[in-house]
C-alpha cells in the first residue's frame, strides 16, 4: 500500500497552534487505500500544543508575541522529511494556509489574516527533495500524475 505524509490535524490529532484539529473527511477517507503517516511538523521542532500562531515575515517565522521560531519549524520540516524519505513517500497532504504545511497560500506575516504566494517551511522543504505537496483541497489531484 502507498504511503502519504499527512498533516495531523486533518486526520483529527488536536496539534494545531490552538490546540485544535482541523479533521477533513476527504483527507481520512484516504485511509482506505493508502498508508497514512501523521505528521505536525511544529511540533516535531519541538513546539507545545497549544502555542502562539506564528506566521513567515521574509526568511524568518516569528509568533504573534515577537518571538522567533524558525529553528523549530526547520527542525520539524527536517524531521518530516526524514520520515518521508525513510518511509518512500513521494506526496504529502498538508494543512493549506499554514506556515509550516501551507502550499501555493500563506498568510503574509502581518498577523492580519492576510494571504499572500507562498510555501510554509515544511512544504518549501519536502518540494525541495522532489515530494509533491498537496493541500487537503486538492485531493482530487492525488490520482493524476506527470510533472507539476
Amino acid at each position: 500500500m502507498k504511503k502519504l505524509i499527512i498533516s495531523a490535524c486533518l486526520l483529527g490529532e488536536p496539534c494545531r497552534y490552538d490546540g485544535k484539529s482541523k479533521p477533513c473527511d476527504a483527507v481520512i477517507a484516504l485511509g482506505e487505500r493508502y498508508q497514512l503517516l501523521p505528521v505536525c511538523p511544529e511540533c516535531m521542532g519541538g513546539l507545545p500544543t497549544p502555542r502562539p500562531p506564528s506566521e513567515i515575515r521574509g526568511a524568518r517565522v516569528t509568533n504573534c508575541e515577537g518571538r522567533d521560531v524558525t529553528a523549530n519549524y526547520c527542525a520539524g520540516a527536517e524531521a518530516t522529511l526524514r520520515l518521508a524519505m525513510a518511509e518512500g513517500c513521494d506526496t504529502a497532504i498538508l494543512k493549506e494556509k499554514s506556515p509550516s504545511c501551507g502550499s501555493g497560500r500563506i498568510y503574509d506575516g502581518s498577523f492580519s489574516g492576510t494571504l499572500t504566494a507562498g510555501d510554509g517551511i515544511c512544504a518549501a522543504l519536502l518540494k525541495a527533495h522532489g515530494i509533491r505537496v498537496l493541500g487537503e483541497s486538492e485531493i482530487e489531484e492525488l490520482e493524476k500524475r506527470g510533472s507539476e
